[in-house]
């Protein structure tokens, strides 16, 4: 039996990608492999840019739960939340830091048990688990990636050191750039527009959820 150390899960609607605008809960693993996600620690991580606190299990609906089933209950209860009855098309969003660090096939077989459609963000340094519906993979500079296949590859732009057009050759439906969430980031989002006009396999991906005032 496995416990599992959840950051925070709430209901929002999903703020990027192909999904966007879709009702969702996301839940967030603490923990990450590329950054420990304290401020001192950020200039020596592999991932530099990342702004997710997925440190510890303070957040709201965060914790530490004792087993897949309790973690799946959970889940279950806040996309029931002001519905009138149970509907089918249950969707949750499994994310981070690095949610492979902890999401396993338990979690996966309890999750789809009580009805969910599973979505996942991750770094791509780590196999996503067999069952997953939607694998978006957001690939770092510097890192090995292993998972070359999903449904999403999602870029943040710009990058120095990764080829683009060489991941085009990877196994996913979609190929999306989103500009970095930084100080620069007017012009990031100007080279993320410039990219795809150069680059028409590739789709432009906003985080709307921030626009919005969504978590």
């Amino acid at each position: 039996m496995t416990a599992y150390a959840v950051k925070e899960m709430f209901l929002t609607l999903q703020g990027e990608g192909m999904q966007v605008g879709r009702r969702a809960v996301f839940l967030r693993f603490a923990g990450c492999n590329l950054w420990t996600g304290r401020e001192q620690d950020r200039p020596r991580a592999q991932c530099t840019f990342c702004d997710t606190d997925f440190v510890g299990t303070d957040g709201d609906g965060g914790g530490r739960f004792a087993d897949a089933a309790r973690l799946a209950d959970a889940a279950r209860a806040l996309w029931d939340r002001d519905l009138a009855a149970p509907e089918a098309g249950a969707f949750v969003v499994l994310t981070g830091g690095e949610p492979m660090l902890q999401v396993d096939a338990p979690l996966v077989a309890a999750l789809k048990a009580r009805g969910f459609e599973i979505a996942i963000e991750t770094n791509g340094t780590l196999p996503v688990a067999a069952g997953i519906d939607w694998i978006c993979v957001s690939p770092k500079v510097g890192t090995e990636i292993v998972q070359r296949s999903g449904s999403e590859l999602k870029l943040v732009w710009p990058q120095t050191g990764l080829d683009p057009v060489a991941m085009e050759a990877w196994d996913f439906h979609h190929f999306l750039v989103s500009p970095m969430d930084s100080p620069a980031f007017a012009e990031n989002r100007r080279a993320a527009i410039d990219f795809v006009l150069a680059h028409p396999r590739w789709r432009l991906s906003t985080q709307t959820h921030k626009v919005l005032g969504l978590r």
